[in-house]
């Protein structure tokens, strides 16, 4: 297969160096992207499910050439072997020119701007009983999703456990 670069300009993913099971790898896995900072994007490989934050790196991003490239990831893989790891090679080609020049490009937010402190999905805002907001720090416990022994909903086990009368 010949390829035909139509521009001077060659693809973030012409840059990395990986093989065929790196490639194999993030096509079959599931990924999220956040640009965290300038120049630097969090990489989550989704596949993992309730475990996937144990799997997430931060990925730098280096302008070449006017173009945005992956160019060091603080994943085990990248820092221990010569070739790139298949984070780097994701937001090459699963992010794309969009998400290289989001990094490259990011800009803190203006002081009036607010910074969240930790991002947040919708879906640890709602709960599943219709959208109500999730109630924090009512459980002695620290769980998030409790009300406390008192609460009119179910309490977690520990709240659970403390309030039953002994009989």
């Amino acid at each position: 297969m010949t390829t035909k670069e139509t521009s001077g300009k060659k693809s973030a993913v012409r840059e990395l160096t990986f093989g065929a099971k790196t490639a194999k790898r993030v096509a079959w896995e599931s990924w999220e992207f956040t640009v965290v900072g300038p120049h630097l994007v969090k990489v989550t490989n989704a596949s993992y499910g309730y475990l996937k934050e144990d799997h997430a790196y931060t990925v730098g991003v280096e302008e070449r050439d006017g173009r945005g490239v992956p160019a060091e990831c603080d994943c085990p893989a990248d820092v221990h072997h010569e070739s790139d790891c298949k984070h780097k090679v994701a937001v090459a080609t699963i992010g794309g020119k969009v998400l290289l020049d989001a990094a490259v490009n990011f800009s803190a937010p203006s002081e009036g701007g607010r910074v969240p402190a930790e991002s947040v999905t919708v879906a640890d805002k709602l709960r599943a009983d219709g959208g109500s907001s999730v109630v924090a720090e009512a459980c002695p416990n620290g769980q998030v999703r409790c009300g406390g022994p008192e609460d009119d909903e179910l309490p977690c086990f520990a709240c659970y456990s403390g309030n039953r009368s002994e009989a």
